[in-house]
C-alpha cells in the first residue's frame, strides 16, 4: 500500500492558519493595533477604505524593526515575546503566537515600512500571498507602517463570505473600541473612506469612555474600585435607568486585554437584580488586574476567551464590588439591620391617618340558609337554624335534612351533563368580552377564541406600514416641538448611515453634536410612544449581524411594536369587529411580527375538562 500522508505546501498551510486567525478585516485591525502597542507606540493611526476590503493601513511611532526583523516577522511562529515555555504563564503582551503577520501575508498584498531609532534609513518590504516581491532601503520615520490591500485576494470563498461594508466596518469599530478603552494613556485615530471618525487624545479612563460613547455617557457612569489579594477591580458600571435592550456597551478587560466571559457577565447582571427590567442589559467597563500566572489566555486563536484559576472567588468579588458601588452612590437600596421593618408602610399610605380596624360579621349567617342558583337544580334551600350562634356563624341549628339536601345537591351537580352552545363563526364577535383591556374572548364553532389585542394591532400596523413602504414613503406628521435624543457615537454613526431609510420610514431629523433632533415622525406614532420607538430603532440599526436586506423589516417592526403599546380597548361591537376583520385578512394572523402568539383557541373538550 502506497503512502497517503503528505506534507502540505507552505502556502496552503499558511492559508489554513490564516482562516483561524484572520476571519474578516476587523481581525487584521486588531492584530496590527496589538502589535503596535507591544512595540511601545504612543500614537497609533488606523486608515480603512471600503470596510477593509481595499485598504487597511496602520501607522505607529513605536520602536520599529531592523532589516532582518522586517523579513522574519512574516514567518510563522516568529515572535519576540516568548523565549521559553515559562513565558506563556507570565504574559504581559498582546500577541505571543507569531501567527498574525504570517496569516495576513498569506491572504493579502502587504507593504511594510519600518525604521528603528538606531538606523538612519528604514526597510521597505512587499509581500503578496506569502511571496517576497520587494525588499529595499527607504526613508521613513521611526516606527512602523503597514498597508494591507486586497484582503482574501487568493481565497475567494472567504472574500464572498464577508458581509456588507456597513456590517464589516461595524466589526472594525468594535475591535478598535475594545483596544482604545483598554489604553486611555495612548493616542488613537480612525479614518474610514477619508472621513475621520475618532481622534482620541491621551487622558483618564472616564474621559476615554466619554470620547468613545459620547458626551451623554458622562452622567451615566458609576465608579467601581475594589482591591483584594486575588484581584483588583476598577472601572465603571452604568446607572440602572440607562440599561439598554442590547449588550453593546459591555466590556471586560484583564491586564489590559479585552475578553468575554458569560460567567462573570452573570455576576454583573445579578448585581443589578431588582433595579432593571427583564431583557434589559446594564452597561459596564470593568478592568481586572490579576497575577498572569493565574490566568491562561492561550485558549482561543482570537484570545478573547480566558481561563481563570480562581474564577469563583472573582465572581463573588465582582458581584459585591458592583453592589457596593451602586449602594455607595445611593442607586441600590440599602439595608439597615437595626431597624424594625415590620412596621414599614407602603409609600402610598404614608400620609393617611391611622384608623382602628373594625371586624364585621353577619350574626344571622347560615351556610344552609343562602339561596343557591344552579343550572342543575331550581331548588332553593332555606332553614331557620340556630346551632352556630355560639361560634358566630348564625342563629339556627342545621337539621339532618340540611345535610341530606347538601349532599344531594353535590350529587346532582356531578351528574349534570355539560352542554355548551356557541355562536356561529361568522357571528363570533357577538358576546365577546375584553379582559383588563388586553385580551378578548369570543365564542367560535370549536370553543372560545382568545386574542391578544395588542399583538393583533401590532400585526395590522406592520402589514399596513410594509405595504406603504414598498410603494411610497410612510406618511409622517410634524412635531410641534422637536424631540431631542442623546446618542452614543456608534448610534449617531448608524443613524447617519441609514438616514435615507429612516427618512422613508416617516422620520425627519437633524444630527447636531451628540444629539438627534426629530422634527417629524410616522403618523401612526404618538409622543408617548416616540421614546421607546427610537430606542428600538437605534438598537436594531446598531445590531451588527442584521443583513442589509432585513434592516427595513426590523425598523418597521420597531414602529409597529411601539405604536401598538399602551392602547385602550373597549367593548364596542363595531370597533372589535373591524379589528378582527383586519387581523383575519392578513396572510399571517397567528403570530405577531415579533414572533409572539396572537390568538389561541380553548376547545370544548378543554373547557369541559375544567369542570
Amino acid at each position: 500500500m502506497s503512502n497517503i500522508i503528505k506534507l502540505l505546501p507552505e502556502h496552503i498551510a499558511n492559508q489554513i492558519a490564516a482562516g483561524e486567525v484572520i476571519q474578516r478585516p476587523a481581525s487584521v485591525v486588531k492584530e496590527l493595533m496589538e502589535n503596535a502597542i507591544d512595540a511601545g507606540a504612543e500614537k497609533i493611526q488606523v486608515v480603512v477604505k471600503d470596510a477593509g476590503r481595499t485598504l487597511i493601513q496602520l501607522i505607529d511611532n513605536g520602536k520599529g524593526m531592523s532589516e532582518q526583523d522586517a523579513l522574519l516577522c512574516f514567518e510563522r511562529h516568529a515572535t519576540s515575546k516568548v523565549q521559553t515555555a515559562d513565558d506563556l504563564f507570565a504574559l504581559r503582551t498582546k500577541g505571543f503566537r507569531g501567527e498574525a503577520l504570517a496569516s495576513i501575508a498569506a491572504i493579502a498584498h502587504v507593504t511594510l515600512r519600518t525604521r528603528t531609532s538606531e538606523s538612519e534609513t528604514g526597510t521597505h518590504v512587499t509581500i503578496e500571498g506569502s511571496k517576497l516581491i520587494l525588499k529595499e532601503e527607504c526613508v521613513v520615520p521611526v516606527g512602523t507602517s503597514f498597508e494591507i490591500k486586497n484582503l482574501f485576494f487568493n481565497v475567494p470563498a472567504r472574500r464572498n463570505f464577508l458581509k456588507s461594508d456597513n456590517v464589516e466596518f461595524n466589526h472594525i469599530v468594535d475591535e478598535f473600541e475594545r483596544i482604545v478603552l483598554a489604553h486611555p494613556e495612548l493616542h488613537f485615530s480612525l479614518k474610514h473612506n477619508d472621513q475621520e471618525l475618532y481622534q482620541l487624545h491621551t487622558g483618564v479612563l472616564r474621559k476615554r469612555i466619554v470620547d468613545v460613547l459620547g458626551k451623554s455617557a458622562n452622567d451615566k457612569l458609576v465608579p467601581v474600585d475594589e482591591t483584594t489579594d486575588i484581584v483588583r477591580i476598577t472601572g465603571y458600571v452604568g446607572k440602572p435607568e440607562f440599561a439598554k435592550r442590547s449588550r453593546g456597551e459591555q466590556f471586560f478587560f484583564v491586564n489590559d486585554r479585552f475578553f468575554k466571559d458569560i460567567y462573570f457577565n452573570s455576576a454583573v447582571n445579578k448585581a443589578f437584580d431588582g433595579m432593571i427590567q427583564q431583557k434589559m442589559f446594564p452597561s459596564y467597563f470593568l478592568y481586572l488586574e490579576i497575577d498572569p500566572n493565574k490566568i491562561d489566555v492561550n485558549v482561543h486563536p482570537t484570545k478573547t476567551e480566558i481561563k481563570f484559576e480562581e474564577d469563583r472567588s472573582i465572581y463573588s468579588i465582582l458581584l459585591s464590588s458592583i453592589r457596593q458601588a451602586l449602594g455607595k452612590f445611593n442607586i441600590a437600596p440599602t439595608l439597615d439591620f437595626d431597624r424594625e421593618t415590620s412596621f414599614d408602610l407602603p409609600l402610598s399610605m404614608k400620609n393617611q391617618p391611622a384608623v382602628e380596624p373594625v371586624i364585621s360579621y353577619d350574626p344571622e349567617y347560615n351556610p344552609f340558609q343562602s339561596t343557591v342558583n344552579r343550572q342543575s337544580s331550581s331548588a332553593v334551600r332555606s332553614d331557620n337554624s340556630s346551632a352556630l350562634r355560639a361560634e358566630g356563624f348564625g342563629n339556627s341549628q342545621p337539621t339532618p335534612e340540611d345535610w341530606q339536601q347538601f349532599y344531594k345537591i353535590e350529587e346532582e351537580e356531578q351528574a349534570e351533563p355539560v352542554q355548551l352552545e356557541f355562536e356561529e363563526e361568522e357571528e363570533r364577535i357577538k358576546g365577546s368580552k375584553i379582559l383588563k383591556g388586553k385580551f378578548m374572548f369570543t365564542p367560535c364553532k370549536s370553543g372560545i377564541m382568545m386574542i391578544h389585542l395588542e399583538r393583533a394591532v401590532e400585526r395590522i400596523i406592520y402589514d399596513e406600514l410594509m405595504s406603504d413602504f414598498i410603494s411610497r414613503p410612510i406618511a409622517s406628521q410634524k412635531l410641534l416641538f422637536p424631540f431631542t435624543r442623546d446618542c452614543t457615537n456608534a448610534e449617531l454613526r448608524e443613524w447617519t448611515n441609514h438616514a435615507q431609510l429612516i427618512n422613508r420610514l416617516g422620520f425627519e431629523s437633524i444630527v447636531q453634536g451628540n444629539e438627534v433632533h426629530i422634527h417629524a415622525v410616522p403618523a401612526i406614532l404618538n409622543e408617548e410612544q416616540l421614546h421607546e420607538c427610537l430606542n428600538m430603532l437605534l438598537a436594531n440599526i446598531s445590531f451588527k449581524e442584521i443583513d442589509k436586506g432585513e434592516i427595513a423589516h426590523e425598523l418597521i417592526r420597531s414602529i409597529a411594536v411601539s405604536s401598538s403599546k399602551n392602547r385602550t380597548f373597549i367593548d364596542q361591537d363595531e370597533a372589535l369587529q373591524g379589528l378582527i376583520d383586519q387581523l383575519f385578512s392578513s396572510t399571517e394572523h397567528v403570530y405577531s411580527p415579533s414572533g409572539k402568539r396572537i390568538l389561541n383557541t380553548l376547545t370544548l373538550e378543554e373547557i369541559a375538562s375544567k369542570f
